[in-house]
C-alpha cells in the first residue's frame, strides 16, 4: 500500500490499441508459438515518484478455433512513463486488442527544493 502525506496526488489515464493483426496479416494474428507486444506510454506530466499503474483490456478479437491465451503487464514504471506489454501463446490468433490504463501517484510539490 501507498500512503501519500500532504502531497499533491496525480491521476492520468488513456487507451492504446496495441495492434490489429487482421488487416495487414501481422504475427499476433497469423503466428503461433510465444508472441508479444510492447507499447510505450509517456505521462503528460512526470510524477514526483514512481506512480501505481492498472492497465486493462477495453477491447479483444481473437479467433474462435483455438483458445484465448493472453497476458496483460506494465513493465519499467516510471516518474515519466511506462511499457504496455501484451502476450501470447501456442496457437491463439488474436485480430486486435485495445488496452485502457491508469496511473495513480504523487505529484512534485512547489514547496520541495534541494540545496544542492
Amino acid at each position: 500500500m501507498k500512503t501519500f502525506e500532504s502531497r499533491p496526488l496525480g491521476i492520468d489515464q488513456g487507451e492504446a490499441t496495441l495492434f490489429s493483426d487482421y488487416a495487414d496479416g501481422g504475427p499476433m494474428w497469423t503466428g503461433d508459438g510465444a508472441r508479444a507486444r510492447r507499447h510505450r506510454v509517456s505521462f503528460s506530466r512526470p510524477f514526483a515518484t514512481r506512480p501505481v499503474v492498472h492497465v486493462s483490456v477495453t477491447l479483444w478479437d481473437f479467433d474462435k478455433g483455438a483458445n484465448a491465451r493472453a497476458e496483460l503487464s506494465a513493465e519499467r514504471v516510471s516518474e515519466e512513463g511506462f511499457d504496455i506489454v501484451f502476450r501470447t501463446w501456442a496457437d491463439t490468433r488474436i485480430a486486435q486488442i485495445r488496452v485502457g490504463w491508469i496511473a495513480l501517484g504523487q505529484m512534485p510539490n512547489p514547496d520541495d527544493w534541494t540545496l544542492y
